[in-house]
């Protein structure tokens, strides 16, 4: 006589409900994918000899990526998925893209030697956002560090190592030694990105605005993005050659803030009291480590 063994009814399982997520941490991300999307268009245009338009579309991804790590902290939208989008999105607008466009431009002239160049920007600005995305989370860095990018950031580099292209757009001929010119260009500025050069980040710069510059600053603003839409070859050289020059006056603030932490331990000091030093050597079990407020979950 065949018996079915005996089993206890279960429970019904309850399905698993996702947590929504709030549309303010999708804004930053969607501002990120629209700089993706320039950048792509940008390897097509140049891919198809529209030069001009392959540069305006880097500038563009640019605008945007000073832009989504903004808007993130201030809509409280940082996210970790953000950060990692956002480095490779800034892989392929600041590495890829501009050494396509150099490539298809001018540097072809020169054969394997062209194509070398080129993809030793690429292949170096995706190191300086590796080693990037490893250094926001060191412990040891000191406040001050955040005012400072570790060798030229990618987007700066994107936009400054297109100077060859902005030049002969001004009128410059496009002579015979042009293409070796561009070469060593080209391999400089991305030897100064996996550099440990300092650089202003300016990531700090403009939190709080006073109100007597309210007005001042919307016209500067206004002003800026006009005479880049109706100049941008000289507005592009004028801010490429200015930030190249700044790159020393980097260096030497950097160097400052670090003899100031040299010179400040070594002054003598009063003896603490006794209580003071048990204080400090018998911390609260209810102290928290300090925290950086100013370090981004993203990543730009």
């Amino acid at each position: 006589m065949d018996t079915t063994p005996f089993e206890p009814t279960r429970p019904p399982q309850k399905r698993r409900r996702f947590r929504q997520i709030p549309v303010r941490t999708l804004v930053p991300n969607l501002i990120t994918l629209l700089a993706l999307c320039a950048g792509l268009t940008a390897i097509r245009l140049a891919i198809e000899a529209k030069l001009e338009w392959a540069v305006a579309a880097i500038v563009f991804a640019a605008t945007l990526d000073g832009i989504d790590g903004r808007v993130a902290r201030m809509l409280k939208g940082t996210s970790r998925f953000g950060a990692e989008l956002d480095s490779l999105a800034d892989f392929v607008n600041f590495g890829v893209a501009p050494a396509l466009i150099l490539y298809f431009w001018g540097l072809h002239e020169l054969g394997h030697a062209g194509w070398i160049a080129a993809m030793v920007f690429a292949i170096c600005a995706g190191l300086r956002l590796a080693r990037f995305n490893v250094m926001i989370d060191d412990p040891n860095r000191p406040p001050w560090a955040a005012n400072f990018f570790v060798g030229m950031p990618a987007p700066g580099g994107a936009i400054t190592v297109l100077l060859p292209i902005y030049v002969t757009f001004l009128g410059l001929p496009h002579l015979a030694f042009t293409a070796p010119l561009v070469l060593f260009y080209t391999l400089a500025i991305a030897f100064l990105m996996v550099s440990r050069l300092p650089v202003f980040s300016g990531k700090r710069v403009g939190k709080r605005v006073a109100p007597e510059l309210v007005l001042p600053l919307f016209v500067g603003v206004v002003l800026v993005f006009a005479l880049l839409i109706a100049y941008p070859w000289p507005v592009l050289t004028t801010g490429t050659i200015v930030y190249l020059a700044s790159l020393p006056f980097g260096f030497m603030s950097y160097r400052n803030h670090q003899r100031r932490d040299v010179v400040v331990p070594a002054q003598p000091a009063a003896g603490p009291s006794p209580d003071a030093t048990a204080a400090v050597a018998a911390p609260s079990a209810h102290s928290e480590p300090p925290t950086d407020p100013e370090r981004p979950a993203r990543l730009n």
